[in-house]
């Protein structure tokens, strides 16, 4: 899964990228420093991992994974092509979810392209380009839908009433993520590929100086948390350069530094399983002496499809799975232990899987 860092130049996108990848983009005062989508790669905060290793005497603790793309800084007028306008927007269109960086803070060293701090604003210039983009895509979409109506090919008079639906949407300026759709709908609407489907979490950049203060007490980010939850969409507010700071350092001064400032967890930390949430992503967990580790599926996977993503012939050959909750083998010590007070199960080819399932699956691959 693949979540793009977008947000218009200088507002700290490339800082907090830094931050979560240890990347090190470059970091410059000028628009388009980051002309090359820099990739990372981010494990997912999982404390039962650790407690797993432990049980386990386990020599590799591998965790989930979250890959996060920081794309070049939007102008107006990208949907035209200005800036670097068809660049963002054809990374932008390979991404699953967008983390929308926006800046809430002055700092009169640090350039601002529309000349001064206003969140809703910057917010907007970006949807709008984005809007733009899929208006274009859906209206070309539409004509060709009604010329071949016109053919007599009912499927696609239900096309077209689809299609000038989201249009409409996209024409209030509005993206076309806050529509709701069928199943069938979702499907061809997943097949447009259209960026303003992308769900986003709007990632509010605070001051150094304003760390540590209720939100309610932060004018700007406040209006980010405000437009996020008008939109229903997800928010969280972070400071970008703290982030970056705390990520060079050792975890035991790590631990210190949040405790000084107040703080359970890093920004970046909520962020990520944030990015987790959005996605619909959960981890099912295996155990052993060689290696405990997370793997990431979709909500709603059923056994086999997990099996899957350890490798296609645990999918093809599935038996059962014997599962037994994080909880219940953390709270037995063992999974004789588990075993013994019944709670570790055997699950077949329907059993959805679970967040927290640590699990060992049955299979037999025929030669």
């Amino acid at each position: 899964m693949k979540l793009g860092v977008v947000g218009l130049p200088n507002v700290g996108k490339s800082t907090l990228f830094n931050a979560i990848t240890h990347a090190g983009a470059e970091c410059a005062n000028y628009p388009f420093c980051t002309i090359e989508p820099n990739v990372g790669v981010v494990a997912v905060p999982d404390a039962r991992l650790d407690v797993l290793a432990k049980l386990y005497n386990t020599k590799k603790v591998t965790p989930a994974v979250i890959e996060f793309v920081d794309i070049a800084g939007l102008v107006k007028g990208a949907s035209k092509g200005e800036g670097l306008g068809n660049q963002f927007l054809a990374n932008i269109r390979e991404t699953d979810a967008v983390v929308h960086v926006v800046r809430c803070f002055e700092d009169e060293n640090i350039t601002h392209v529309e000349g001064g701090v206003d969140p809703v604003r910057d917010i907007e210039t970006i949807n709008l380009e984005l809007v733009f983009a899929d208006l274009d895509t859906v209206s070309k979409r539409l004509d060709k839908a009604k010329n071949m109506f016109k053919t007599g090919d009912k499927k696609y008079q239900i096309e077209a009433e689809l299609l000038e639906r989201i249009a409409d949407c996209l024409k209030e300026g509005k993206p076309v993520r806050t529509l709701s759709f069928g199943e069938e709908e979702k499907a061809y609407v997943d097949s447009l590929f259209l960026l303003t489907a992308k769900p986003v979490i709007y990632a509010a950049n605070i001051a150094e100086a304003d760390m540590g203060k209720e939100e309610n007490a932060l004018f700007y980010a406040k209006k980010v948390v405000d437009y996020a939850a008008a939109e229903g969409a997800e928010s969280l507010v972070i400071c970008a350069k703290t982030e970056e700071e705390l990520s060079m350092l050792e975890p035991e001064e790590r631990t210190m530094f949040l405790e000084e400032l107040g703080l359970k967890e890093s920004g970046l930390n909520r962020l990520v399983k944030a990015s987790y949430r959005l996605l619909g992503l959960i981890s099912y967990l295996t155990a052993g002496e060689k290696e405990v580790r997370a793997w990431t599926v979709k909500a709603g996977t059923k056994a086999p499809q997990a099996a899957g993503k350890i490798h296609t012939d645990f999918e093809k050959g599935f038996i059962r799975a014997e599962i037994v909750a994080f909880d219940d083998l953390k709270a037995c010590g063992s999974m004789a232990a588990a075993k013994e007070k019944g709670l570790v199960r055997l699950e077949g080819k329907d059993y959805v899987m679970h967040d927290g399932d640590v699990t060992l699956f049955r299979f037999n691959v025929s030669k």
